[in-house]
């Protein structure tokens, strides 16, 4: 007689939760009035400003033709901007966190 081997269950480890992001990128901040006038006066999620902010400079053409990582500011941009003309993409995430609050 064959005696059959009794087989461990293998517990899997469990999955992180698709979509959860941190708790602080995801509370809502105010646009102070010079953002606002891009992204919207509602209070949002940093991760939404972002995105808004991305939206705004695509739908105006403003990444630059040459050097895709540098965005031309035009007259609502370059008062968030702190009156740069042109700033990288890094740059502008730093001159954006000045604006909310």
């Amino acid at each position: 007689m064959a005696v059959a081997a009794k087989k461990k269950a293998v517990k899997k480890p469990a999955k992180k939760a698709a979509g959860k992001g941190n708790a602080a990128f995801m509370r809502p901040v105010k646009p102070d009035e010079a953002l606002a006038a891009v992204v919207g006066s509602t209070p949002i999620p940093r991760t939404e400003v972002t995105k808004k902010l991305w939206a705004y400079i695509k739908k105006n053409d403003l990444q630059d033709k040459v050097n895709k990582r540098n965005i031309n500011a035009d007259d609502k941009l370059k008062v968030v901007f702190g009156g740069k003309k042109t700033v990288s993409m890094f740059e502008m995430t730093k001159l954006v966190g000045k604006h909310l609050s």
